[in-house]
């Protein structure tokens, strides 16, 4: 018979199987040169996705090779997840709603609504940011240094489940939504030319972006940015130690 192992992933990780592999235990073949990293991509689990590796109970790293006969056991990062550099992150291309609302919390979040797979790999690993998507293949990539799964379609679950796998520090209304630039205070008749004249008379409070020059002030959706940043602390506060 043909040597094989056990691998048994975590009801979290099934997700990324084949839908046969869904169910109960998987057996790989052990082929003496295959490492615990290569094996668990290969059935379509990204690295970027696995925290913990045990090999018949007992941690080891990715590079480990297994053994014929062996059990492996494959768990997903434990919430908050570490990351080997300040927590900054950069999204793909299908992920601009979730970037503003990243943005609007004061997070570092870089976005281009025009990137291809091999720039925005060289960007995470250029800059040190958590790379966020929904393309499976892309957090494949070897070499990534670090990754994560957007599972959901709608940003607010997507929000939620960045929030609840980071638990960052947030820093609301301190980035501008359009292009992660740092706000600025800004006086009132500093930015009077760009107002429309029912705004001039409304607000007294502005900020702007020396990046892009956009100015912002608490107008109409102030309300809903506002929920939005409410729930998003609590989130945060939930999901610490």
């Amino acid at each position: 018979m043909e040597p094989t192992l056990e691998l048994r992933f975590a009801p979290e990780l099934r997700f990324f199987l084949a839908p046969r592999h869904r169910h109960g235990t998987l057996h790989a073949r052990a082929d003496s040169t295959s490492t615990l990293a290569h094996l668990v991509q290969s059935h379509g689990v990204p690295m970027t996705e696995v925290g913990t590796l045990l090999l018949d109970g007992l941690p080891v790293s990715p590079g480990t090779i297994p053994a014929p006969g062996q059990t492996v056991d494959v768990a997903p990062p434990d919430p908050p997840q570490a990351v080997p550099f300040p927590l900054r992150f950069l999204l793909d291309v299908h992920l601009g709603t979730l970037a503003r609302r990243l943005r609007l919390l004061g997070l570092d979040t870089a976005y281009d609504n025009d990137r291809d797979d091999p720039s925005l790999f060289r960007q995470a690993n250029a800059e040190e940011r958590v790379l966020l998507t929904r393309d499976r293949g892309l957090l494949s990539r070897t070499g990534l240094r670090a990754g994560a799964h957007v599972r959901h379609t709608r940003p607010d679950d997507q929000l939620r489940e960045v929030l609840h796998r980071f638990a960052p520090d947030l820093d609301p209304w301190t980035r501008c939504p359009a292009c992660n630039g740092v706000l600025v205070h800004a006086e009132k008749q500093q930015v009077t030319g760009d107002l429309e004249a029912g705004t001039r008379a409304t607000y007294d409070a502005f900020a702007r972006c020396p990046d892009c020059d956009r100015v912002y002030w608490p107008g109409a959706h102030h309300s809903h940015l506002a929920q939005i940043v409410r729930l998003a602390q609590e989130t945060v506060c939930a999901h610490r130690p």
